[in-house]
């Protein structure tokens, strides 16, 4: 099956966890994840579609359940990262606290048994669960881009031959191992596909183990990381959540100044934890008041989210309905009934907070009216 929505691959990230990253760098790396996160939800929706499509729906629903998570739990730091940068108006503490959201853990509620990946790992397990699923459901861009495919199989070998070099030395052996054979298989279907052999019906379940391999390798270093829990990893959360803590405060103040009612959701302040412990029976529950903080942080960031993207969704529709009031010839009173509510609407989305309650009455008020006069 031939489809139209290209695969989309992560864009590499600046920096490192706690640096102060160029602000070009980070407007260059922003605008290009963007990007990525757009077309691999477009990707994803498609997948999804000719999941519930295909005879082995069932056997594919948890690998279309983890990729929309860990989708989501991307986009959600996204969306920080976003009010952090606040549209380029950063210094050194905001680009350090940039890059700590970029390298710290992300909470993917539930993908991959919540581990620790970073936003660049989460990425890159995105983009292999994709590959899977696409080779699983046959989805192909057609013969044509059997070359950028073979690339894309090259880039993936060289992140598991990285991935390899951090394996302990229990399961190193297995992982080169691995990783020779499906560079071997790379080799030898691109020298085939050189001499103007047919490899369309061998790339697939390359593709396929590729993928598999790359994400047990992310998985298997994130469960390291999660089993490792020690003074170092609870202090490195804890800047993690002080980082996250700050932009959802941000976004929060940013809610109550524009919109009104605002959620009242108190925003937790991971410091009032106290210093790290260092024995392990304290350590494990601060682990546990941490994740705590981290599900709190996470219900207030969509509670004021949501307040604001409904303001945004009023304002779109008030507008909507006036671009089709204006479509068809109408007497002049009902224009200018029309045209007091749609004032009336623009008059309470100028001021500030914006009154959702009577914006919401008002935008219903001109559908209705709208509606019983066409």
């Amino acid at each position: 099956m031939t489809v139209g929505t290209p695969t989309a691959t992560a864009p590499s990230p600046p920096g490192r966890i706690g640096s102060s990253i160029p602000a070009k760098e980070l407007l260059a790396f922003l605008d290009a994840l963007g990007s990525w996160r757009d077309r691999r939800r477009a990707e994803l929706d498609e997948l999804d579609q000719a999941a519930l499509n295909s005879a082995d729906a069932d056997a594919l629903s948890g690998d279309i359940v983890l990729s929309m998570a860990v989708w989501k739990a991307v986009s959600d730091r996204y969306e920080l990262i976003l009010v952090t940068w606040d549209s380029g108006r950063v210094g050194t503490t905001e680009t350090e606290r940039i890059s700590t959201l970029i390298w710290g853990g992300l909470d993917t509620g539930g993908a991959a048994g919540s581990l620790a990946v970073s936003l660049p790992e989460a990425c890159t397990l995105s983009d292999a669960l994709a590959s899977t699923l696409r080779a699983k459901l046959a989805l192909e861009p057609g013969d044509a881009d059997l070359a950028a495919r073979l690339r894309q199989l090259r880039a993936g070998i060289e992140r598991i031959n990285d991935l390899v070099a951090i394996e302990p030395a229990a399961t190193r052996n297995a992982a080169i191992a691995t990783h020779h054979d499906l560079d071997r298989r790379t080799t030898d279907l691109t020298e085939r596909a050189k001499r103007g052999a047919d490899i369309g019906g061998l790339i697939g379940p390359l593709e396929i183990d590729a993928a598999h391999a790359e994400r047990d390798l992310i998985v298997g270093a994130a469960t390291r990381r999660e089993r490792a829990a020690d003074v170092a990893r609870a202090r490195a959360v804890r800047t993690e959540l002080e980082a996250q803590g700050q932009a959802v405060r941000t976004l929060a103040d940013r809610c109550v100044a524009t919109v009104t009612p605002a959620p009242r959701l108190a925003v937790p302040d991971v410091t009032a934890l106290g210093p790290v412990p260092n024995t392990p029976a304290e350590l494990e529950k601060y682990l546990t008041r941490l994740d705590a903080v981290r599900r709190a942080l996470g219900q207030a960031q969509t509670a004021y989210g949501s307040a604001l993207e409904r303001k945004d969704e009023l304002a779109g529709r008030l507008d909507a309905y006036q671009v089709k009031a204006g479509s068809v010839p109408r007497s002049s009173g009902t224009t200018d009934d029309l045209a007091e509510l749609y004032r009336r609407g623009r008059e309470v989305l100028d001021a500030e907070p914006v009154d959702l309650v009577r914006l919401g009455a008002l935008v219903a008020a001109y559908q209705t009216y709208l509606g019983v006069t066409t």
